[in-house]
């Protein structure tokens, strides 16, 4: 149960450089919160907000400063009164001080939990980080929030950093920007903390994720470069689909003033004897049949496992090759990461030296895996390295699967040359498709790219979420 809990501050600048982003801001919080009723009703929530014209916290009751920083609601269980909560947000009159909001939010955290709490500990800060900075009565700025960061170490404390760069009014000034920037950066080299860097309204609302999903390792082993040279890698999913949540049938048969009522369907399955319909089979009874031709062939699930094909677990790799020979889209389902064994040196080192000397010689390799004992299929593969430019952060492998020739299918489309003139778009249509294909394109020359993946919400999960939500409501 430890691993389903969860504590959730929000800080969120009300500044009034803010004001324009405020509604999607409020959008954003609301149904992060109407999801955790939907997905995490023990789910703690609280929420802070600076730039307010009102103080009002128990640092500055207890040791002073922290001025214009306001605790809207304390750490509590969800509710739908904080959903409104945050559907109305007030509009700030000051300058947004985020440091003195983080501060006061790691003392709201460390207070209520301290170190025994066994779930999950967040702050969210969402700001555009345009407001200078107060200056610490000791030390730098720099040296206050290594500070922060190491109590935050200390106590477990995650912190997720979204700046909100969408619409700027005016011309800030960019030593401020730089600095706070850099502020932020520091928190990410030394606190479980990371920066996003929003710059439109699609891209606000898909910066938070409601599910923080634990990694789970797909494969511990040897990646077997020839019988004598294997290294130790472990194997994560690096990116997967989000997937509907399972759906249960629903019955509105019982009266409407039974409160025990479940609206549970059960559905059960009789199978009967062709010679006698009423007799009914037992499960013991059956086998499963295929059809061959116009007959049907009894195949027993004791067959079935003496011809299944039981490959050993493995990784092996086949070879290298051009990386110009596998193409983009030749990638299907999820991508993997390969890394080192975590503690094997040895390995780290191997890694890193064959992920170098394949960067270095534009190649990639093609192995073949099997995750499991016994898995049935055998995937095959590409292995392109991934060369970190962070200190911290190990070399490792991407994988994607590749297809066999039957999964390759290819349309060659004919040419407008070899149809008649008559058919021929003239220079107008010609022109407005080409228009359209431009339209379409989600990486414009000299834009950033549009609708990142990363960045963008699920929009039929995001319908379902809100159908839930009201469902929740009725309830």
């Amino acid at each position: 149960m430890a691993r389903t809990r969860e504590a959730l501050l929000l800080l969120l600048d009300v500044s009034p450089s803010m004001h324009s982003v405020l509604p999607d801001v409020e959008k954003l919080c609301s149904r992060l919160i109407q999801k955790k009723l939907i997905y995490g009703k023990n789910h703690e929530v609280g929420v802070i907000l600076f730039g307010t014209e009102e103080t009002e916290n128990e640092l500055t009751k207890e040791v002073g400063g922290y001025e214009h920083v306001k605790v809207l609601q304390d750490i509590k269980v969800v509710d739908g009164h904080l959903v409104q909560s945050l559907k109305h947000l007030p509009q700030g009159t000051c300058a947004g001080d985020f440091l003195d909001a983080i501060v006061v939010g790691v003392d709201m955290l460390i207070k209520k939990y301290g170190e025994t709490y066994k779930g999950k500990k967040h702050l969210c800060l969402i700001t555009d980080a345009l407001c200078p900075l107060k200056d610490p009565d000791v030390g730098t700025k720099e040296d206050q929030v290594s500070t922060i960061a190491r109590q935050m170490v200390a106590f477990g404390l995650r912190m997720k950093n979204i700046v909100v760069r969408a619409s700027l009014s005016g011309e800030p000034h960019m030593r401020v920007i730089i600095e706070n920037d850099n502020l932020l950066n520091i928190f990410s080299k030394k606190s479980s903390a990371k920066t996003l860097f929003v710059d439109s309204t699609t891209s606000l609302r898909g910066a938070r994720k409601t599910r923080d999903i634990s990694p789970v390792t797909i494969f511990r082993g040897d990646l077997e470069l020839s019988e004598k040279m294997k290294i130790k890698v472990w194997v994560y999913k690096k990116t997967g689909e989000e997937k509907f949540p399972t759906l249960k049938k629903y019955s509105d048969k019982a009266p409407s003033t039974d409160k025990f009522a479940t609206h549970e369907v059960k559905v059960d399955y009789e199978y009967k004897s062709v010679e006698d319909p009423s007799k009914v089979v037992p499960p013991e009874q059956r086998i499963k049949g295929y059809r061959y031709g116009p007959q049907v062939v009894p195949i027993s699930s004791a067959e079935w496992e003496a011809v299944k094909f039981k490959p050993e677990k493995s990784v092996k790799l086949l070879g290298f090759t051009d990386a110009s020979n596998i193409l983009r889209h030749y990638y299907m389902k999820d991508v993997n990461l390969f890394i080192a064994e975590p503690g094997n040196s040895r390995a780290t080192v191997a890694v890193s030296a064959l992920a170098r000397a394949m960067k270095e010689m534009n190649k990639v390799a093609i192995v073949r895996c099997v995750w499991r004992q016994g898995q049935q299929s055998v995937v095959v593969g590409v292995l392109t390295p991934n060369v970190s430019e962070k200190i911290n952060i190990p070399d490792s492998f991407y994988f994607n699967v590749l297809p066999f020739a039957e999964d390759v299918r290819e349309f060659q489309f004919p040419s407008f040359s070899k149809f008649p003139v008559s058919w021929q778009p003239n220079e107008q249509q010609q022109e407005a498709a080409d228009n359209l294909v431009k339209m379409l394109d989600l990486a414009p020359s000299g834009k950033g790219e549009i609708l990142q993946p990363e960045l963008t919400p699920n929009p039929a999960l995001e319908v379902l979420n809100i159908c839930g939500y009201f469902g929740f409501l009725d309830v």
